[in-house]
């Protein structure tokens, strides 16, 4: 297909989203394509059963949206998704693995708590897998969709004793974005960054269905920023980090430092142990669940980013304000 890339996933795939927002920002030629239409393509270079799946011009396969931008972002480096300035630029990264990682509880949960959501999300799906089914055949689907989904919660730590921290989290983080989001129209200025791709990917999702839409819908800016991301532009510079501090800072306290990080410290360390389950204190809550074995290997990832960034000018102080940097300097 000539020059032209095929981005193969789903419209409920916040991963997936994150992955063609970025195709159009840097105007790459492509094809969005689902699962299903993709047929042999996907079965020929997915190397597990998830999307998004990128298929280069040449025929290559990757996965997994962070690592898809990554190996794109040096083919075309322009417009910029990185601050010029290294602290913003490493802020930015860890609110990309936050917005995966944590937020992806946020989506996950709401979806799939509630019967209105459930039923929302549902027959978007059925629909999306089976165009041209009939009402009640249609209805059918998202019944057994619901029954296979709202006992997956638990692989992102939701149940009776997490469910209202989750939202909790939720709430307070639309709240910090909506006073960060006065004056400048993506997170670290006039032109997304990459957080705003990570962040954006799992909000955008979450506003799709009743619960999260209508706590989103208390957030104007964060409304307009949603829209805006799904056609992202330059609109300016990136800002300072003594600009973007006062009101980023916050964020990065209440949530990466206070809940993400030491969720991710906790998870990693039950992995390692061999653990079932484990149980980390957040904000004074317990927080019990099951361990996420990706997320360690996510983990990993980020704490290489801080080595490479560590000194920084900066950034230690910034990180130990947050409470962000226990957790990123210890060992794995």
């Amino acid at each position: 297909m000539g020059d032209i890339y095929r981005v193969i996933g789903a419209e409920e795939s916040p991963y997936s989203v994150k992955v063609r927002t970025y195709f159009r920002y840097k105007g790459i030629p492509h094809r969005w394509m689902g699962r299903a239409a993709a047929g042999a393509l996907y079965e020929r270079h997915a190397r597990l059963p998830l999307v998004p799946l990128v298929v280069t011009p040449d025929d290559r396969g990757i996965q997994d949206s962070t690592p898809i931008i990554e190996a794109l972002e040096p083919e075309f480096p322009e417009p910029g998704i990185h601050p010029d300035e290294p602290v913003a630029a490493f802020v930015s990264a860890l609110l990309e693995e936050f917005g995966d990682e944590w937020g992806n509880k946020w989506m996950f949960h709401f979806r799939w708590a509630r019967e209105v959501d459930q039923i929302a999300c549902a027959r978007r799906l059925a629909a999306s897998m089976g165009a041209g089914l009939g009402v009640e055949e249609l209805e059918a689907a998202a019944r057994n969709v619901v029954e296979r989904m709202v006992n997956r919660v638990w692989f992102v730590g939701s149940n009776a004793v997490t469910a209202p921290q989750i939202e909790q989290s939720f709430q307070d983080a639309i709240g910090l974005l909506e006073r960060h989001l006065i004056g400048r129209p993506y997170l670290f200025g006039g032109r997304p960054a990459f957080a705003d791709f990570g962040l954006w990917g799992q909000i955008y999702n979450a506003r799709r269905d009743p619960t999260p839409a209508a706590i989103v819908a208390t957030a104007p800016r964060v409304n307009q920023w949603i829209d805006r991301m799904l056609m992202p532009t330059v609109e300016g510079e990136f800002e300072s980090w003594s600009a973007l501090a006062p009101t980023l800072v916050p964020l990065l306290a209440d949530q990466v430092g206070a809940l993400f990080l030491p969720w991710s410290a906790a998870n990693a360390a039950a992995i390692g142990a061999g653990d079932e389950e484990f149980t980390v204190s957040l904000k004074g809550n317990d927080w019990t669940q099951k361990p996420q074995k990706y997320h360690a290997r996510s983990l990993g990832a980020l704490k290489a980013k801080y080595e490479a960034a560590k000194d920084t000018p900066g950034l230690r102080d910034v990180l130990g304000e947050t409470g962000c940097l226990e957790v990123l300097e210890r060992a794995m």
